[in-house]
């Protein structure tokens, strides 16, 4: 399966310069292939204009095969008049649901299902929401943020059983975290800090086939060049960091995330 974009050119509204500009790009399934860059570098319109849900001003989207494009991200709703269960059940195929305990349990979401979605965490929510795509048929499956609020050994776990078991779909990942990106995703495409996007730096990733540990050197080696290629911009503009005083200056902290 090919992706290609050629020539797209898109901007926001009221906004002078364009975020791409005359991009061209290829993306080659089936696989696991991550979008990454810091916040506000484009990640989510380009995953839009991926599954059409805005269109370029100039420029073309081309996708072989004619396939399905799904897009799933953080902050999706469930209905709040059923359980989560009767919900997912309700949009499920009938020829999928044969599939809902496996992806329940992987997910470690079965025993949520009779509950009502506000009455979950974040990270419950976003697994629920990601278990009702796994459920539909698509060849892609743009996953936008889609285990944010998530801790890391469940995030790793759960993506280790998404490439066993969907080999044969086009997963485009979508994530802030440089280490599982890396770990996890045959080829990476990235949008530094520099606008407009005329090109999309690729690298390899580990691509990892599960949940295993990787090579602690190649990981380090490939979350550095992920690194640098999304920051590229910013590290000749931006003054020198300052070494940290124990006595007054404290690290940032971490927010917590939901199991």
């Amino acid at each position: 399966m090919l992706i290609k974009g050629q020539n797209l050119t898109y901007r926001y509204p009221g906004e002078p310069v364009p975020l791409f500009d005359s991009l061209d790009f290829e993306v080659r399934g089936p696989g696991f292939i991550s979008l990454f860059g810091l916040s506000g570098t484009g990640k989510s319109t380009l995953a839009r204009l991926l599954c059409r849900e805005i269109a370029p001003e100039t420029g073309s989207i081309s996708i072989s095969a004619a396939p399905v494009t799904l897009y799933a991200w953080n902050t999706e709703r469930f209905p709040g008049w059923c359980s989560v269960g009767q919900h997912i059940r309700e949009v499920t195929p009938e020829h999928n649901l044969v599939s809902l305990d496996t992806i329940s349990e992987a997910l470690n979401v079965a025993a949520l299902l009779e509950s009502r979605f506000r009455e979950l965490s974040m990270g419950q929510k976003n697994r629920v929401n990601l278990l009702r795509y796994l459920l539909q048929d698509f060849d892609i499956l743009i996953a936008d943020e889609a285990l944010a609020n998530v801790d890391e050994p469940s995030r790793n776990r759960i993506l280790g059983f998404i490439k066993k078991s969907f080999p044969e779909k086009t997963f485009i990942y979508i994530s802030h975290n440089a280490t599982e990106v890396a770990r996890f995703s045959k080829d990476i495409l990235i949008l530094s800090v520099n606008r407009p996007h005329t090109n999309l730096k690729t690298i390899s990733g580990l691509n990892m086939p599960d949940a295993s540990e990787p090579n602690p050197e190649k990981l380090k080696g490939t979350v550095l060049k992920l690194l640098e290629a999304a920051t590229a911009d910013s590290i000749t503009t931006s003054t020198p960091a300052q070494p940290l005083n124990s006595k007054t200056d404290t690290p940032s902290e971490q927010v917590p995330q939901e199991t």
